[in-house]
């Protein structure tokens, strides 16, 4: 598995680096129930910072997002429903909503307190097919993973989009922030 680092258009070579990364999912994820949809990615070599090349803060405690934050969501999924990929990356930006409102309005599909809720339907945008595993930013730190949406529809959402929640993972991920050299990850 490799990573492209430093791409904003990935027709385009220049600037950007290709590493190669293992991999370690959350031993906990349930594929039906997308609970625990985290795993996070080690580089295999050495990767300094530049001008395209930067990190990305996590968040320093459990805690969560206030309803209507203002955040993005990044990636280079499609622009619409069962649209092809983008080459050039997209970000967007959405509003959390409350979890309590986003279980409502899911009904019987299960959001549970490791999952946030963020655009899609009183954004009407949000994240798409093949954003999977991108970044919910706000105010500077990954607090959110991309996640599902509500049968693949991005193009007119009719329901928050659901991100895994970061914060809820950090002691599975300081466990390995300080048991390996994932520097990436290191605030």
């Amino acid at each position: 598995m490799t990573v492209l680092l430093g791409a904003h258009d990935i027709s385009e070579k220049r600037k950007s680096i290709r590493a190669e990364v293992e991999y370690r999912i959350y031993p906990g994820f349930n594929a039906d129930t997308l609970e625990n949809d985290i795993m996070l990615l080690q580089l295999k070599t050495v990767v300094q910072k530049t001008k395209e090349v930067k990190w990305i803060s996590l968040p320093e405690k459990d805690k969560d997002i206030q309803p209507n934050t203002l955040c993005s969501v990044a990636g280079w999924g499609a622009i619409k429903s069962n649209g092809t990929t983008s080459s050039r990356l997209q970000e967007v930006n959405v509003s959390v909503v409350d979890r309590a409102e986003c279980q409502e309005r899911w009904g019987n599909k299960p959001i549970t307190p490791r999952m946030m809720c963020a655009g899609g339907s009183a954004d009407k945008r949000g994240f798409c097919q093949g954003d999977s595993g991108g970044p919910l930013v706000c105010s500077g730190e990954a607090v959110g993973i991309v996640s599902f949406n509500y049968n693949y529809n991005c193009t007119y959402p009719n329901l928050p989009n659901v991100y895994t929640q970061i914060s809820k993972f950090l002691p599975w991920i300081e466990k390995y922030i300080n048991n390996t050299s994932l520097s990436f990850l290191k605030r």
